[in-house]
């Protein structure tokens, strides 16, 4: 009797211990915050001293471990058109990098709405969180269903046009246009560069300063070129490297970097069903882990010229409208031109 006492006893515990809410990983073993004064510039990585072009609000994820906020930001224009844009940022850019296609958009009627994603600008910088553009899109859907909206036009640049595009296939029916401007992704990384560990992206990552990021953008995005406005474009990141805790940012980069690699969109281009339209700056070449694949791959990726033309065959009716001589960053390089043609595939 004492031996059945004892073993139902056991297996009410092992049911009890099973069915109590599991605490989530620990987090990364940081290294220790520098032992410096915090400069007068610098940006923590919430954001919090980085001033935003429109006001920025903040919506909760209440149902992920732990709670998580993304910021976004809400522009109503003042004669509206009934429409609204969701702006998709790119991996090394925030919801402030729309300013000037904001305020194309709210002049033009429309409502305009343009969120952190959870890892970047102003939203939370978890550090134990399952990075996916399923997640992402799910997170977006969230934010604008509690504002109201139940169908946009999508605009996604860079990694926000793979962001986009997984967008648009999990929620079809609240999309009514889709442009990807200069979108990454357009080849399968994980498949053309070597995979690395999150940890080996979290090293590089730690090594970022405001002079490498000035040199990366300078060659990769602008051809050797610098502008005041380029670096107003780079400065919140720029200045996040500077204080103490800019591991933490750097960790969910590292992550962020294994989602892009090991995530591709492109084999899904035929299932999509809503309007599509590509703005491609064609002297773009930018390519995920570039650095890492053998030589003779290097000279084929990131072909923007090629890239562009496979996407919108692949992509059932899709548009294309190319901007001779922009390079990843159009809508900053040859605003006339993209404003243009942004328009053109919104219509």
């Amino acid at each position: 009797m004492l031996h059945s006492r004892a073993s139902t006893a056991l297996l009410a515990l092992v049911l009890v211990s099973a069915c109590r809410p599991q605490r989530p990983p620990a987090s990364p073993n940081f290294p220790p915050a520098k032992e410096l004064a915090v400069a007068s510039d610098a940006v923590d990585p919430d954001g919090t001293q980085f001033e935003y072009p429109y006001p920025v609000q903040f919506f909760a994820l209440e149902n992920k471990m732990p709670t998580l906020r993304m910021a976004y930001l809400d522009v109503a224009p003042a004669q509206p058109n009934g429409r609204t844009v969701l702006l998709l940022h790119g991996k090394n850019f925030s919801a402030a990098a729309w300013a000037s296609t904001i305020k194309l958009l709210s002049e033009r009627g429309f409502r305009v709405i343009a969120p952190d994603q959870v890892g970047f600008g102003k939203s939370t910088k978890p550090t134990s969180y399952q990075f996916s553009f399923a997640a992402l899109a799910q997170n977006t859907r969230a934010l604008l269903a509690k504002l109201g909206v139940e169908r946009t036009a999508v605009v996604g640049h860079s990694m926000g046009g793979m962001l986009a595009t997984r967008y648009a296939l999990q929620y079809p029916q609240h999309v009514d246009k889709l442009v990807l401007v200069n979108p990454i992704g357009l080849e399968d990384y994980g498949v053309l560069v070597p995979y690395r560990s999150v940890e080996a992206w979290y090293n590089d990552e730690l090594k970022q300063t405001p002079d490498t990021i000035i040199a990366y953008q300078r060659n990769a995005y602008y051809a050797g070129e610098w502008k005041p406005e380029y670096e107003a474009l780079a400065s919140m990141q720029m200045r996040m490297t500077k204080h103490p805790e800019y591991a933490r940012l750097a960790w969910s980069s590292a992550l962020i970097y294994d989602m892009i690699v090991t995530q591709p969109v492109l084999y899904q281009f035929p299932l999509l069903k809503v309007p599509t339209g590509l703005i491609i700056g064609t002297r773009d070449r930018t390519a995920v882990g570039k650095a890492l694949a053998k030589p003779e791959v290097v000279s084929t990726l990131g072909d923007y010229t090629q890239l562009g033309k496979r996407a919108r065959d692949a992509i059932p009716g899709a548009q294309l409208i190319e901007i001779e001589g922009a390079g990843h960053i159009p809508q900053v390089e040859a605003f006339d031109r993209y404003s243009e043609a942004l328009q053109q595939l919104l219509q």
